[in-house]
């Protein structure tokens, strides 16, 4: 036992720049799994609203919108399943082993053009990202310690390993979808597996890191225990959650009839019309978010957690609602921004020479290659002076509203003709520095208030903060066409929404600063 505490201490010990050696795998672990990621989002609503003569599906904006928010809300919401899984049962290391090998598989599927293998490999991007995402961000936690000052820094280190593959991604994914679709996806298949390959060769660097709930290091009292209560209680919600959406949909088709696909309605069995269409698209996402925000609240109480842990848990949801509003705006990159540049931009740089639309989707990452180090110094140069996490996110969401205030701006420009790539670039920069103040401090925030039982899952309610602005974003990129006055009122309201957050969360820290308390440090010990 005592030789591994040693080698806990031993990698925190060895540097990478300034930071635990076991940033460098965490690092380009998820380097290799953001340029998957991105690089298939980059081609994903372009390929669904191509035309079928140009190799792509033929749907028509608002379908092709409704599937990519549901597509996104889905790889950002399963994160708090597989951070459930991880907390209780197998460890963040073996479940980021496991979610690479399962994202390799669902970017390979979607290199075959029949209709079927495009479903199964969304659902397997999104299961593995499911497993992935909570528990390596949770993993870069655990290299520090809860009050040392380079964890925020750290954490906008680990964001350029995002930001870097993201950066490549376009590029490579965007340039070969212009030859051929399929070829972008099995591209990004290709990054995966060359990322699986590296957490394998890297592992050493993790030692005694995300290891499994029963491992030695775990403190005793510091494990989960299941009762058959919480497990009755959590399938109770399993079918509760079902008959929900049976009835929601329902009850929203006979409300909003032009939503409704006569095509695949049904009697469902309370002899109502169930559509599969409003399901899917109006009602699935928003009941499972719900859903599991109810338990994690069940199993804040099967973990008896003191009042100061639930006083930093509804810091936590605080944070969560004005982070949902952020990702609201900020994940229309891949889906009205895209639409933006690839039909109001003029995106010629010569008479003949076309920049590719996926390209500018690689315009944020390089920013945040950039700035990252920029915010990451300067969080460590002021020290115990820095803002707190609330006032960055405050920042941030100011920052992403005036970046839809330039392109609502932009969009009156249109009639003239299609604008400058240049407007697009500035909106890119605004958005990115916003990302800075709210994205990686979001990851810390939750790896530092977290309750020691459940790291892993509260990291999963931070994923699903983007899991929901991605549904709720994409929902409002479905109201995209291509023409001055819609985009001006539809980008100014986005706007007046990212604000007005702001406005409210700074209203509100006063608040937040009374529920916070310093949280206890989980000191691995001998077991009994």
């Amino acid at each position: 036992m005592s030789a591994v505490i040693e080698d806990i201490g031993g990698n925190r010990g060895k540097e990478f720049f300034g930071h635990p050696r076991g940033l460098s795998t965490l690092f380009m672990t998820e380097m290799w799994e953001r340029l998957s990621y991105y690089g298939m989002r980059a081609i994903l609503l372009l390929y669904m609203t191509a035309e079928l003569e140009k190799g792509g599906l033929g749907w028509d904006t608002r379908s092709a919108a409704a599937i990519y928010g549901l597509y996104t809300s889905s790889v950002w919401f399963l994160p708090l399943i597989g951070g459930w899984i991880a907390d209780r049962f197998i460890g963040a290391k073996r479940a980021t082993l496991i979610g690479g090998i399962i994202i390799t598989l669902g970017h390979f599927l979607l290199a075959f053009s029949p209709i079927g293998f495009f479903y199964a490999g969304l659902f397997c991007v999104s299961v593995g990202t499911g497993f992935l995402k909570s528990n390596i961000s949770k993993m870069v936690g655990d290299l520090y310690d809860k009050d040392d000052e380079r964890r925020d820094a750290g954490f906008s280190i680990f964001y350029m390993g995002i930001n870097t593959g993201s950066f490549l991604a376009p590029f490579v994914c965007g340039t070969l979808a212009v030859y051929n679709w399929h070829w972008g996806f099995a591209a990004a298949g290709v990054g995966m597996l060359l990322g699986v390959i590296q957490f394998i060769f890297g592992s050493n660097n993790l030692r005694g890191v995300g290891e499994g709930p029963l491992n030695d290091l775990v403190a005793s009292e510091d494990k989960p225990q299941e009762s058959s209560s919480y497990l009755a209680q959590m399938m109770g919600l399993v079918v509760l959650t079902i008959l929900a959406i049976i009835l929601l949909s329902s009850f929203v088709g006979s409300i909003f009839p032009s939503i409704v696909g006569k095509e695949d309605t049904i009697l469902n069995i309370f002899g109502l019309p169930f559509n599969f269409s409003v399901a899917i698209k109006y009602v699935l996402m928003p009941t499972v978010l719900v859903a599991g925000l109810i338990a994690v609240l069940l199993t804040g109480l099967q973990d008896k957690l003191s009042l100061d842990d639930w006083k930093r848990i509804g810091i936590i949801f605080v944070l969560f609602v004005f982070a949902t509003i952020f990702w609201m705006g900020f994940e229309q990159a891949g889906s009205s921004l895209n639409l933006f540049a690839d039909q109001i931009t003029n995106r010629f740089i010569t008479a003949t020479r076309e920049i590719p639309t996926a390209w500018f989707q690689s315009v944020q990452p390089l920013f945040i290659i950039i700035f990252a180090p920029i915010f990451a110094w300067a969080w460590i140069a002021l020290g115990r002076r820095q803002p707190s996490e609330e006032l960055k996110f405050v920042i941030g969401l100011l920052l992403t509203g005036l970046g839809f205030v330039v392109l609502a701006y932009a969009s009156s420009l249109f009639g003239g003709g299609k604008v400058s790539m240049w407007w697009l670039v500035i909106v890119y920069l605004l958005h990115t520095w916003g990302e800075l103040c709210i994205s990686p401090v979001g990851l810390s925030a939750m790896t530092k208030l977290a309750p020691g039982k459940m790291v892993s899952l509260m990291l999963g309610v931070w994923f699903l903060s983007i899991s929901m602005g991605s549904y709720f974003g994409g929902l409002v990129a479905g109201n995209f066409e291509p023409n001055e006055s819609t985009l001006v009122g539809l980008f100014s309201k986005v706007a007046i929404v990212l604000i007005g957050g702001g406005v409210v969360l700074f209203a509100i820290m006063p608040f937040i600063k009374k529920l916070y308390t310093k949280p206890q440090e989980v000191v691995p010990t001998e077991p009994a």
